[in-house]
């Protein structure tokens, strides 16, 4: 189970616990992360893509997930395409995501940011135990002690500008990953008053050291920052038609990507 999930109803101070021998035992271990991004859950444009079914990418996801026996689901921003979302639509989220047998972190994005009237609280979607929501249910961080793995990340919280990668976490733990939704820009110009918001840049994403870093907010899939960096964005599953295959191993991190299958 992972770390602190006290936050659920209010955030907390953080805290992670690592047993004893937890970091010579995740060593042995291969962890299997899947990322994806951009799904835009909605009762419009979506679901009219989908014969109705707004959920359609979501299950889609969890469906390579569930086939790559992926022990966490990573899904970096945009969930959802807006926060004023119709109950009924959440009630069948909220099924799809406590029965997708594996933990999954989300990352509110900018499409749905996590604000008091958010569907993260209206659509009561913190509930399973296995759904770790950042800025709802976890500050910044979530730890799952049994990997001897942290995740983190600055979920967005208004539809104001911020900074994705502002004072990043310190390693605490043998795998160290980060999410983040917004714009790459390798040196961007924050004088300019022509720029994107939500910007991060390639000294941002070094600074945190991560592992990985799980991106969000671009549609098409690309790595970033240069290869001293594994930075990548997993684009949105229908027309990237594919997630991130992430592998934390003895050997090191391994990315790759897997095919989503949309149409029935």
């Amino acid at each position: 189970m992972p770390g602190d999930k006290s936050l659920r109803f209010g955030l907390a101070p953080e805290r992670a616990f690592f047993p004893t021998g937890s970091s010579e035992l995740a060593s042995q271990k291969e962890i299997v992360l899947v990322h994806s991004s951009d799904l835009h859950v909605d009762d419009g444009y979506t679901a009219r893509q989908w014969g109705g079914d707004g959920n359609r990418p979501l299950r889609a996801v969890l469906d390579v997930a569930t086939g790559l026996d992926a022990d966490i689901v990573l899904l970096t921003g945009d969930t959802f395409e807006h926060n004023r979302l119709p109950e009924t639509l959440l009630e069948e989220t909220l099924r799809i995501l406590g029965d997708a047998g594996r933990e999954i972190v989300v990352l509110p994005g900018n499409h749905d940011p996590a604000t008091d009237d958010s569907v993260w609280h209206r659509g009561g979607l913190h509930e399973p135990d296995n759904v770790h929501i950042l800025g709802i249910t976890h500050r910044h961080t979530v730890t799952f002690p049994e990997h001897d793995l942290e995740i983190w990340g600055r979920a967005h919280r208004d539809y104001e500008d911020m900074v994705p990668l502002a004072k990043p976490r310190r390693r605490k733990a043998r795998w160290h990953i980060v999410l983040a939704h917004g714009h790459y820009e390798a040196k961007p110009d924050p004088k300019s008053t022509l720029r994107p918001s939500w910007l991060i840049s390639a000294d941002e994403i070094h600074a945190t050291e991560a592992d990985y870093v799980a991106l969000g907010h671009w549609n098409t899939p690309k790595r970033v920052a240069g290869r001293k960096a594994r930075a990548y964005y997993s684009g949105s599953p229908d027309l990237a038609g594919t997630v991130n295959h992430v592998r934390l191993t003895s050997k090191g991190v391994q990315v790759g990507k897997a095919p989503v299958i949309l149409e029935d």
